[in-house]
């Protein structure tokens, strides 16, 4: 079963998305890398891109991750920020830390494509 299954599938994902994006902005680390976002295709995209991630219907039609954050230059504080924020959102929605760790895996498997290492 895939962590996306795990976890709840669709709804499950949408509700963590809006949460995190909630977290993200009022986060002083990296709220500012989203000032001239637009939000609604903001989430949109990363709906998409978690669940392919976690191994639902991939229909995430985005760049991949270091050519999408390549002109970013992120450091490590960005993202521990990003994932504080993501594990803080999962750990609101009662998400089982087992579930938790499967998918801070995945999030650090693609560290060093973030951080264009």
């Amino acid at each position: 079963m895939s962590v996306y299954e795990k976890i709840g599938g669709e709804a499950a994902v949408d509700a963590a998305v809006d949460i995190f994006y909630q977290k993200v902005l009022k986060d002083d680390r990296i709220s500012a890398f989203f000032d001239s976002v637009d939000m609604v295709a903001q989430r949109a995209k990363q709906k998409a891109f978690l669940t392919m991630a976690f191994g639902g219907p991939n229909r995430y039609t985005g760049k991949g991750m270091r050519a999408v954050h390549k002109r970013m230059n992120l450091t490590e504080e960005h993202f521990d920020a990003v994932a504080e924020c993501l594990i803080g959102t999962l750990t609101e929605l009662d998400v089982a830390q087992e579930h938790i760790n499967e998918i801070v895996d995945i999030a650090l498997s693609v560290k060093d494509d973030v951080l264009n290492r």
